[in-house]
């Protein structure tokens, strides 16, 4: 459930704001919104030192330069200097790179015209003897005037590069090649000492790798003390009077309270209002939140004024992953693959909030591959004499109406739900309506898809859902106003109710995809298997290799589909945008 908050203000006297902040952030209860906008040179000094501290961090541990440093674990003393001197390195490598990379494109140019010092042929200018550089066309040698000495150095592509010499300056009708400052064998000596000094710069930046934590441990300081600034510069000001505001959830209202109390604070509690921007906090039974690791991977969030969806997300994301995956030997390499990393991880002592959810994913695929008896992509428990639980769902007519249900059962809960929300008022029958509308859709759907016949009854359903809609979308004591929205609302949402639950054949299609291509596989493998060992050899190989692709397309194509269907289907019905902003309460 999404917990309800209070919107809070303290009042305190000015001179005591620095420590009423500190107490908070001891407390961590009040999620902070700013009066003002927070500023000042601390601040833009923390951003700047926070900012630096983030590239350093990202740079240590980039595999270019910890390749190439020295594997040593020091002590670090100034954290915040170690990370100067890291972004230094950095900007002078990038410098030196960029620098490097046009002088070798002019050792590429200065290669078609051989070795020469450029000082010599200024020194001949001043004796009146002037050497000059051309690209001239083969075919156009003549245009050389015959008072001047020329020759040919190279050619490439019907273009020869010709030098030159003349008694003074005598105008020759060709492009001429500017002259570099320094000679070929100058600017390769320059280019072979600035690679040695980027590696040297790499191997220094690679030797800071071993103060990678000590570098986090300084952001994470950082960005507290960022926050707590913010917090105090953000406050509002009256004379000598200090307020901040925020939200803290109710259940904790007692400790703010009795922390104004003793603090002699004054302090103000209300509802949040509509227009306000409250943060949200969802608490569920440990069971539900098995699908929080989903929202964070996704960063999505209800709004605070919108429904807490996770029970049925976490149900119908579960069955769509067990359908699309359609496998039972495939959720079985996903549980194990799961345990393995699940084991490795509590020996590590990482987080594994998110391995229950893995397990029952992974159960889910191997329960839909005990109803349809398949196994890598392959009937073989049939073969066997194991039976399906369900037999009719290899058939793909029955799937495809068990899609179609399944839609129109999906979509129709997102409207009782919000019909629930909304009693007392009339309005909830307009939610009535359109579950009329999607169940119409789904015979519909058997229809013009599956050539089934058409119910008699279903004009009366969709009679049934227009008429809620029209007259209950927002009814008004002015008739006009209520058909107009009514009318609007149909017109909008009409066809998509019906594109709605046919979308979900998407699992027909996508399940039935995955299972022809290992199918595929294992009758390539069949044909190839038969005869010598290097035949067994390559089947097997063809057969490691078909799995393994299933294995790897199966997580993709749920995240592709199965969180479409209700983050975008259920959630458009249900009414959900997605808007909330996360609670992050002021703390230590």
């Amino acid at each position: 459930m999404i917990v309800p908050m209070k919107k809070v203000t303290l009042i305190c006297l000015e001179k005591d704001s620095s420590g009423v902040v500190s107490d908070l952030r001891r407390m961590g209860v009040l999620h902070i919104e700013n009066t003002q906008r927070p500023q000042g040179q601390e601040i833009d000094k923390l951003k700047e030192d926070l900012a630096m501290i983030n590239t350093a961090a990202e740079t240590v541990v980039s595999k270019e330069y910890r390749a190439a440093g020295p594997r040593t674990d020091k002590k670090i003393t100034d954290a915040l200097a170690a990370a100067k001197r890291v972004v230094e390195l950095k900007k002078h490598l990038e410098q030196l790179i960029n620098f490097s990379e046009s002088l070798y494109e002019k050792i590429l140019q200065l290669e078609a015209w051989g070795d020469f010092d450029p000082r010599m042929v200024k020194g001949l200018a001043k004796k009146n003897i002037v050497v000059r550089f051309y690209r001239i066309p083969i075919k156009e040698k003549n245009l050389i005037p015959e008072n001047v000495a020329a020759r040919q150095i190279s050619a490439k592509g019907g273009t020869a590069n010709y030098m030159v010499i003349s008694r003074g300056h005598i105008p020759v009708p060709c492009k001429e090649f500017e002259m570099p400052e320094s000679g070929l064998s100058e600017l390769r000596k320059k280019y072979d000492e600035d690679k040695g000094l980027i590696n040297k710069i790499k191997t220094e930046i690679g030797s800071f790798a071993c103060y990678h934590n000590d570098f986090l441990s300084l952001k994470s300081a950082f960005e507290s003390e960022l926050e707590f600034n913010r917090a105090v510069r953000g406050m509002g000001r009256e004379g000598q009077l200090s307020y901040l505001s925020g939200y803290a959830p109710y259940d904790k209202m007692d400790d703010l309270r009795a922390f104004a109390r003793k603090e002699k604070l004054g302090i103000m509690a209300a509802d949040p209002s509509e227009q306000d921007d409250v943060p949200v906090l969802i608490r569920d039974p440990r069971w539900i939140s098995l699908i929080s690791p989903i929202f964070k991977f996704l960063e999505i969030l209800p709004g605070y004024h919108e429904l807490d969806i996770s029970l049925p997300f976490l149900i119908f994301f579960s069955a769509f992953f067990g359908i699309l995956i359609g496998d039972a030997g495939y959720g079985l390499v996903y549980m194990v693959i799961t345990f393995f990393f699940h084991t490795k991880a509590k020996k590590k002592g990482w987080a594994t909030s998110s391995f229950p959810l893995f397990y029952v994913l992974s159960a889910c695929a191997v329960i839909w591959g005990a109803l349809t008896g398949t196994f890598f992509g392959h009937e073989w428990f049939i073969k066997i004499g194991y039976k399906p639980l369900i037999p009719a769902l290899n058939d793909m007519v029955v799937f495809q109406r068990f899609c179609f249900f399944l839609g129109a059962f999906h979509l129709s809960l997102a409207h009782i739900w919000r019909a629930k929300i909304k009693l007392p008022s009339l309005s909830a029958l307009s939610d009535i309506g359109w579950i009329c509308i999607l169940w119409a859709s789904f015979f519909l759907a058997r229809v013009l898809i599956l050539r089934d016949a058409f119910p008699g009854f279903v004009k009366w359903l969709i009679a049934t859902g227009v008429f809620l809609v029209i007259f209950f979308t927002n009814p008004q004591r002015n008739i006009l106003k209520t058909l107009g929205e009514g009318l609007g609302a149909l017109a909008l949402s009409l066809m998509n109710n019906f594109t709605d639950v046919v979308s979900y054949i998407r699992l027909f299609a996508v399940g039935l995809a995955g299972i022809a291509i290992s199918d595929t596989f294992n009758s390539m493998a069949g044909l190839l298997g038969k005869g010598s060992l290097l035949a067994v050899i390559g089947s097997v190989i063809i057969i490691v290799i078909g799995q393994g692709l299933g294995v790897i397309l199966g997580p993709v194509s749920v995240l592709v589909h199965g969180v479409r269907l209700n983050v975008l289907e259920f959630s458009g019905h249900a009414n959900i945008s997605w808007s909330g902003n996360p609670y992050k309460p002021l703390k230590e």
